[in-house]
Order: structure tokens, then C-alpha cells, then sequence
């Protein structure tokens, strides 16, 4: 394994880059606000071209292992938020943190798609089954994750989502879906053909939302108010809950009788936080002083799991390689 992979990727370092110039350079005042509009127009389209690049034909090919989605949506909905709840008990301190709201909102959040079909497909794993779950997980996350996140402020004493909030993600997030859904099949075959250039989209939009949300909450204080105490505690608050959340659906998986390459992609499926849309829900759900904590353990999180997920992506494809080359040996 060479040290490259270990090092952030681009996207990471970019998104490092526009904490740094949050910091120092925060967009202010009248030009703030053009600025907000213009981040509310790129996710928009963001989730407009989601919509326009799931294909219909791949969802249904996958919905015959309907145990298997199952499993990962319980592990992404469920166990994800209760191990999320169990820490702010469990941990000193952290329901105090400025990154407890931040914490729990990454365990509400849907699975990501590219990752987990790509690590899944490096594993030996069903990539047809990873494609449907982790489609699914991001369809239903845009209902499933504002529910939870009222529901789970509620539970920690804090007020649940607003209307306002819901609004947001209805006209700015389900719409421009919705909308790209109903032109899928005039425009869908385009969009993947250019799945690259489209992609600076994807990650242009996140970028924007990062940038506003650390302006916003720098000018807030807030540097000023969170300690190197609390970064150190979110950082391990986020290496555990996706250790256990790994062994669990490892272990679980195998318990429940799943053959081995189900069990890859419930473990790859079911592990995974997605900044793609977390990071734009964030913009919608909570006030804009906030998003900035908020959003900063799902991007440590973020690069955690392609750490961790890559190094074990490598160890499942070098045993399947063993296997194969000693059933070839013993022919």
C-alpha cells in the first residue's frame, strides 16, 4: 500500500482550502447575500441533474435482493442515529460540544453512491445490488433525513426542524429532483455520456456551500467559541462510529446468512455519510450561523471512510485474488 493513499484527495484539499479562506477572507454583507442566492441556484441544480442521471433501468434490476437493501438502510437510518444518540450519553462532554448538532446530523444522512459502488465493485461485492441501495439510500434520505432530524433535536432537548427549513428542502432540493427524474429519459443518456464535465458541478456547488457556510459562522465567532479539545473529540467521535458501524455489518450481515459478496455491499453500503447531499441539506435545515459546525465533522467523516473503506476495499480484492489463483493451482 503506497502513503498516497492515505492522502486526502482533491476535492478534500479543496474543501480545506475554502475553510482556510472562510477564515480569513469571509464574503460579508450585500455581497453575502448575492452569493447565498447564487449557492441556492447551484444546488438546486445540483439535485436537478441527481435526478436526471439515476437510471430507472438500473433501480430495478436490483430490487430483487430486497433483504440486502434492507439491512443497509437499517444500518444508514437506524443504527447510524442511535449509535449517534448513545455517544452524546456515553462521551463526556460531547452533548455540550459545538459539534454534537454536526455529529448527529451526519448520522441521519443518506449513503453515498460513487464511493460505495466503487469500493463494493473493488471488494469482489454485488455492484448491481450497491447501485439500488445506495440510489435508494439517497431517494428516501430526502424525506427520511429531515424527519430524523427533527425528531432526534427533539430527543436531545433542542427544537425540532422548522417549516421554513422544510420549505428549503422542498423547493430546493426535492423539486429540481423531481424534476430531473421526469426528464431522465429525454435527457438521461446525455448526462451520464458526461458524467465528468458535470461533475464540477456536483463538486463546485459543495465547494460554494462550504465557503458560505464558515463565512457565516466565522463572522458568528465561530473559532472563538469551540476548542482543540472539541475538534479532538469530534474527530473521535467520528473514527468510532464508523468502526462500529463497519464491524457491525460485517458481523451482522454474516449472522443474518448473507453470502460473502452481499456482505461486501451491505458493509461499503451501509457505512458510508454522503457530503454530496449532506452538505446542501445542511444549507437548508439549519440557520446559517450554524452550518458551519455542522458541516465540519461530516467532511472529517467524509475523508475517514475513504481512508478506512479503501484500505479494506484492497484487503477483500487481494483474499478474492488468493482464492482464485489457489482454485486455479488446485484445477
Amino acid at each position: 500500500m503506497t502513503p498516497m493513499r492515505f492522502l486526502p484527495d482533491k476535492f478534500i484539499l479543496m474543501l480545506i482550502a475554502a475553510i482556510i479562506t472562510a477564515s480569513f477572507l469571509p464574503v460579508r454583507g450585500e455581497f453575502a447575500e448575492w452569493f447565498a442566492i447564487a449557492t441556492k441556484i447551484a444546488v438546486g441544480l445540483l439535485f436537478f441533474l441527481h435526478g436526471a442521471r439515476l437510471s430507472r433501468a438500473a433501480v430495478m434490476a436490483g430490487l430483487v435482493h430486497w433483504r440486502l437493501h434492507l439491512v443497509v438502510l437499517a444500518a444508514t437510518f437506524v443504527l447510524f442515529p442511535i449509535l449517534g444518540l448513545a455517544a452524546g450519553w456515553l462521551v463526556p462532554g460531547l452533548r455540550e460540544s459545538a459539534f454534537y448538532t454536526g455529529i448527529l446530523f451526519l448520522c441521519v444522512l443518506p449513503s453515498t453512491v460513487q464511493s460505495s459502488i466503487a469500493f463494493t465493485a473493488i471488494a469482489g461485492g454485488n455492484v448491481s445490488a450497491a447501485v439500488v441501495s445506495a440510489s435508494a439510500s439517497n431517494l428516501l434520505g430526502m424525506f427520511l433525513t429531515p424527519l430524523l432530524v427533527g425528531l432526534l433535536f427533539t430527543v436531545q432537548g433542542s427544537h425540532g426542524i422548522s417549516l421554513h427549513a422544510l420549505e428549503g428542502i422542498l423547493l430546493q432540493l426535492l423539486a429540481p429532483f423531481l424534476l430531473g427524474q421526469l426528464l431522465q429519459p429525454l435527457i438521461g443518456d446525455f448526462m451520464r455520456r458526461h458524467n465528468k464535465a458535470l461533475g464540477v458541478v456536483d463538486r463546485g456547488s459543495i465547494l460554494m456551500v462550504v465557503y458560505l457556510a464558515f463565512s457565516e459562522a466565522v463572522v458568528a465567532g465561530l473559532w472563538h467559541s469551540v476548542s482543540w479539545e472539541d475538534l479532538a473529540m469530534m474527530v473521535g467521535v467520528d473514527m468510532a462510529l464508523l468502526a462500529l458501524v463497519l464491524l457491525i455489518t460485517a458481523f451482522g450481515s454474516k449472522w443474518l446468512g448473507f453470502k460473502l459478496e452481499d456482505r461486501i455491499t451491505i458493509m461499503f453500503c451501509g457505512s458510508k455519510k454522503s457530503l454530496a447531499s449532506g452538505a446542501p441539506m445542511a444549507n437548508a435545515i439549519f440557520p446559517s450561523q450554524v452550518v458551519g459546525s455542522v458541516v465540519l465533522p461530516l467532511m472529517l467523516f467524509h475523508q475517514i471512510q475513504l481512508i478506512a473503506c479503501a484500505m479494506l476495499a484492497r484487503r477483500y480484492a487481494d483474499r478474492k485474488l488468493k482464492r482464485e489463483t489457489a482454485s486455479r493451482a488446485s484445477v
